[in-house]
């Protein structure tokens, strides 16, 4: 009775990934629809779908490998290898490159390579990521989660690639300064609120606390607070260039904030603190003072 129904959840579940697979892609392949339109083609594909390609083609092929020998150690190194990719190509699609594309493509790739090698790093540091104890174990489960890294990717870039890749082209102006600042700004809490936690998890004494200081005094996930910001900053500095359908590019930010609070991000790690600290009365003081995401500002007097 015990194997019938471990199969019958084996089967769903597998049912479940096969079906995230063909929606992840239908639905990306419904935007590049949308964003093709008014862009640079290549050998008669647009480049938004050469793109596409790309972002999903990269994860399945370290798929195999990864599924081979049943680790997910170069899932996140993938992600970011594979974002510098899709932005190394539209940027090499561009009939004429403007200040804007450059900004954008330089932006992109200085963050990818350093949350590349700061999660690689943590994995090799730490040893398995617990989050795929099972996962890595179905082949459906494990393809899906990778397929959903390309979906990642892609969505995520749309605003930047389409912006790059377009035939409209205006000059910087306010948007773009604004933009920028906004990414600088976002980067740097990204940067700080990971080297802080880092620095933190490091010290033995800190193996059973949670942090409570620097940035994560101001706000319980100041680092994607930081990331949500910049890829608005990332949203407002391609904007101005986009035109008709290519609104629908508007959707990569969009994305962030859903992906970073209703799936893999605030919600999961807030379920699993609870589970670890809910019954400390510190952790349940923290929760009450400390804004989940947007931070609180310091008092001044």
């Amino acid at each position: 009775m015990a194997s019938i129904r471990k199969s019958g959840l084996n089967s769903m579940t597998s049912t479940k990934s096969i079906l995230g697979i063909v929606l992840s892609l239908c639905m990306s392949l419904g935007v590049v629809a949308a964003l093709g339109q008014g862009g640079i083609d290549l050998s008669g594909f647009s480049v938004i779908f050469v793109c596409w390609v790309i972002a999903f083609s990269a994860n399945w092929i370290m798929f195999v490998p990864a599924y081979a020998y049943k680790t997910e150690h170069y899932y996140d190194l993938t992600g970011s290898a594979t974002y510098i990719c899709v932005t190394f190509t539209a940027l090499a699609c561009a009939p004429d490159l403007t200040a804007r594309d450059v900004i954008l493509g330089s932006l992109i790739m200085v963050w990818a390579l350093r949350l590349g090698f700061f999660l690689f790093s943590r994995i090799r540091r730490q040893g398995v990521d617990v989050r795929f104890n099972k996962i890595k174990q179905d082949f459906w489960w494990f393809l899906m989660t990778w397929t959903l890294q390309g979906l990642w990717v892609f969505l995520t870039l749309c605003t930047a690639i389409t912006a790059i890749t377009s035939g409209h082209k205006q000059p910087l102006g306010l948007f773009a300064g604004i933009g920028v600042m906004l990414w600088l700004v976002g980067f740097s809490f990204e940067v700080v609120a990971d080297r802080q936690k880092s620095v933190f998890r490091n010290d033995e004494s800190n193996t059973k606390a949670f942090i409570t200081t620097g940035l994560w005094s101001y706000s319980r996930h100041p680092n994607y607070f930081g990331e949500m910001i910049l890829w608005i900053g990332i949203a407002m500095i391609a904007a101005p260039v986009l035109v008709g359908w290519q609104w629908v590019a508007l959707i990569s930010p969009l994305f962030v904030i859903f992906l970073l609070t209703k799936v893999s991000g605030v919600q999961l790690l807030e379920s699993q603190a609870l589970r670890r600290w809910g019954d400390d009365p510190e952790y349940r003081r923290y929760l009450e003072t400390t804004p989940s995401l947007i931070p609180r500002l310091p008092k001044i007097f």
